[in-house]
This record gives C-alpha cells, sequence and structure tokens, in this order.
C-alpha cells in the first residue's frame, strides 16, 4: 500500500488519483493554468471533493477551458451555466470565471503566456517544501499573498491568498506533498 498524503486517505478514487497523477506536478501548459484557475476560484467555501466531482461538468460548461472562447461568453452563457447542475450555480463565480479568462488573455499579451507570468514567481524553479504533517502546511504564504494581490491588481476576482496557494500546490509551484507521501520524491525530481 502507498503512503500519501494524509488529506487524501480514505476519499474517493477520482481523489486519490488527482493526488497521485496531477497534484504537485509542475504544469507549463496555459489551458491546464486557466482550469486550476477557474476550478480552485469555484471552490472558495466549498471542499475541492465537490468541485472534483464536477470538474467534468465545468470542462462541458465552459468549453474544455479554451480561454478565448471563454472570455467571449455574454449574458446568455451566464444564464445557461446558471442553471447548469453539473457546475457550481454560483452568479459571482460564474462571472468572475468569464472575467478572469479576459485577464487572463491580457497576462498572456503582456508576458508571452500565463505560464511564464506564474513561474516568474518563483524565478523558474519549485519551492520544495519538508512537510512531516498537514498541521504544517500553511493555507497562505507570502508568496501567496503577492501573487493574490498582483491577480487582484490586474482584474482577476475570487483570487484570494488561500485560493491562490491552492493553486500554487496544485501547479508544481510548490511541493507540499509530505515528506512521506510516496509522490514527494517522484514531484522533486520533476522539478
Amino acid at each position: 500500500m502507498k503512503n500519501r498524503c494524509s488529506w487524501c486517505e480514505d476519499t474517493f478514487e477520482e481523489y486519490i488519483r488527482y493526488h497521485d497523477e496531477e497534484w504537485g506536478v509542475p504544469v507549463h501548459d496555459d489551458r491546464t493554468h486557466f482550469e486550476f484557475l477557474t476550478l480552485e476560484s469555484a471552490q472558495a467555501g466549498l471542499s475541492w471533493s465537490t468541485i472534483l466531482k464536477k470538474r467534468q461538468g465545468y470542462r462541458q460548461a465552459f468549453a474544455n477551458f479554451k480561454v478565448r472562447e471563454v472570455a467571449e461568453f455574454d449574458e446568455s452563457n451566464v444564464q445557461k451555466l446558471l442553471n447548469n447542475p453539473a457546475i457550481v450555480r454560483n452568479k459571482l463565480k460564474i462571472r468572475s470565471a468569464i472575467n478572469n479568462a479576459r485577464r487572463f488573455l491580457e497576462v498572456q499579451e503582456a508576458f508571452g503566456s500565463f505560464d511564464q507570468y506564474i513561474w516568474s514567481f518563483v524565478d523558474g524553479t519549485p519551492i520544495q517544501n519538508n512537510w512531516t504533517t498537514l498541521e504544517e502546511v500553511p493555507a497562505t504564504t507570502e508568496l501567496s499573498d503577492t501573487f493574490s494581490k498582483d491577480l487582484k491588481q490586474r482584474g482577476f476576482k475570487f483570487v484570494g491568498s488561500t485560493t491562490m496557494y491552492a493553486h500554487l500546490q496544485a501547479a508544481g509551484l510548490v511541493n507540499d506533498h509530505l515528506v512521506s507521501c510516496f509522490r514527494y520524491a517522484q514531484v522533486k525530481e520533476m522539478a
């Protein structure tokens, strides 16, 4: 039996697969960054398991996270999304996803890609933490505070420091697998 981070023990298969295959792996694809950004913003106030269960619904509802298509969503799209039980039907979160797609395009224009922008916050190298217990893992850091503040100044919504720390963890800019987890060393090697 594999030793995993304690937050994903005794949970459903999709959650374990997310931990084992995606969480903490360095992301360099803008579509994936936009997907994580949208899902993590939707999670605000909810559990990650709720969002993971709706992930396929989000992919269908948000044009498989093709940022240019989402940026063109209009009021009729908002109304369709508000009636879509496959996603979290929160008007502010839906509108923020569309707004964030537009801001995402602006970042791509300014930096060449969202990937270049986000990785500049860690000078292109993932931060390798050495946590031994879940209690040691912070909810926010100076890095997530800085990243969140910069995104807000650029007009992004639902990008608080806690949400953005989750993004930094998911997208592999920070390795927060516990050192006892079988993925810790694997993810560290990917850096």
